[in-house]
C-alpha cells in the first residue's frame, strides 16, 4: 500500500500510460538498467571504476523509457507524480517477475 492506495491501483494507473508494446518492451529492459545502475553507483565508493559504467547504464535505461514515451505519446507519469517513480518498480516486478501479482487480491 502507498498512501491509503493499493499497489494494484497504483500498477493500474502506471499500466494505462503504458500500454504500447514496444513501451513496455523498453520499460521492462530500462528500468533494470537504471536499478542496476544505482547498485553500481553505490560500489563506486570502493571502486571508482565503476561509476562510468553506473552512469551509462542509468543514462541508457532513461534514453529507453524516454524513447518508450515518445512511441506511446504520453508523457511519463512520474512528472505528475514522483511516487510512480516507485510505482514503476513495482509495475517492471509484476511485469517481469511475479505476472500474477496484479490479480491476487490485496491485503
Amino acid at each position: 500500500m502507498l498512501a491509503g492506495r493499493p499497489w494494484s491501483e497504483w500498477v493500474r494507473d502506471y499500466g494505462r500510460s503504458h500500454t504500447h508494446p514496444v513501451n513496455q518492451t523498453l520499460h521492462q529492459v530500462g528500468i533494470p538498467l537504471i536499478l542496476f545502475s544505482l547498485v553500481l553507483a553505490c560500489g563506486a565508493g570502493i571502486l571508482p571504476s565503476l561509476g562510468l559504467a553506473a552512469l551509462l547504464l542509468f543514462l541508457l535505461g532513461w534514453i529507453l523509457q524516454f524513447a518508450g514515451h515518445a512511441i506511446e505519446g504520453k508523457p511519463p507519469e512520474f512528472l505528475r507524480d514522483p511516487r510512480f517513480l516507485l510505482v514503476g518498480l513495482r509495475w517492471w516486478w509484476s511485469k517481469t517477475i511475479d505476472p500474477g501479482e496484479d490479480q491476487r487480491p490485496g491485503p
